[in-house]
């Protein structure tokens, strides 16, 4: 229940992420013996709420969310800068999950920036995704992993537009209508961090999670919600001021932000005198 209040008040403009995203979670909680760590694959342009739900669903499992020491999140470009210590990368990140997980069976691993990652160096981890009671030991099932990328954003914002331009509803958009699209150009994109990737090729990633493109009315939600969050009355003229500094797509309908929600805080500091 908890986790549901936080979803339906923060994340705004996902009904598909929120939705696939409770149940699974839910599910994977509820079962006291799962055969496989919960493993999710978020996708979207930036500012759509990715980073968001992943905060969100490490605090519904650990409280400290990602200041506690059982979440754990890599960056592509901080963490694995270089293509050619690859081979360093793989044995550093198959330790810290083994160590971090002989810890804490209910470890959580959240990678950023998959989309800059370098082929290859993800399947390192396959062996803790797979349908194994343990290994070396060590049992990988009660762990949650989380991949955040741009990749698939395309996909998923032409498949949008392509609702609104038949006259449908965004909420009228169903996983089946997206997932397997997703999957495949994923698999195939050479800047996915996924390309040809085992994971996707051996069915471990359980969902992959397509965050739609934010409108109007979703950027003006983004800007009441960080005007409460700062302790302000919510002003509808200032709400509209930052709304119209966004910058929208396709050029002729301007129906999407292109950021999302991503610059919504600094364009509030610019207005806080109002």
């Amino acid at each position: 229940a908890a986790l549901k209040v936080q979803l339906d008040t923060k994340l705004f403009g996902q009904h598909l992420a929120k939705e696939v995203v409770l149940k699974a979670v839910l599910g994977f909680s509820n079962n006291p013996s799962p055969k496989k760590p919960l493993t999710l694959s978020l996708h979207g342009w930036a500012g759509t709420g990715k980073n968001y739900l992943s905060q969100i669903l490490a605090e519904h499992v650990h409280p400290a969310g990602l200041r506690s020491k059982f979440v754990h999140l890599f960056l592509a470009t901080l963490h694995f800068p270089h293509h050619e210590q690859l081979k360093l990368y793989k044995e550093q990140l198959q330790n810290w999950i083994r160590g971090n997980v002989s810890a804490c069976p209910h470890s959580v691993f959240i990678f950023d920036e998959m989309d800059k990652m370098h082929p290859g160096l993800i399947d390192a981890i396959k062996p803790f995704l797979d349908y194994y009671e343990q290994v070396d030991g060590v049992s990988y099932t009660k762990a949650i992993f989380v991949f955040l990328s741009n990749a698939g954003g395309d996909l998923i914002n032409k498949a949008a537009l392509d609702f609104w331009t038949s006259g449908k509803q965004r909420e009228e958009i169903h996983l089946k209508d997206l997932e397997p699209t997703l999957s495949v150009g994923v698999f195939n994109d050479k800047n996915s961090g996924l390309w040809h990737s085992s994971l996707i090729a051996r069915n471990l990633i359980d969902y992959f999670v397509p965050f739609l493109p934010l409108e109007h009315k979703h950027v003006k939600m983004c800007v009441r919600a960080e005007m409460t969050a700062r302790g302000y009355a919510v002003d509808e003229k200032v709400v509209q001021a930052v709304a119209d500094e966004m910058t929208f797509f396709p050029k002729e309908q301007k129906i999407y932000s292109d950021k999302g929600c991503k610059t919504v805080q600094a364009k509030l500091d610019i207005h806080e005198d109002i």
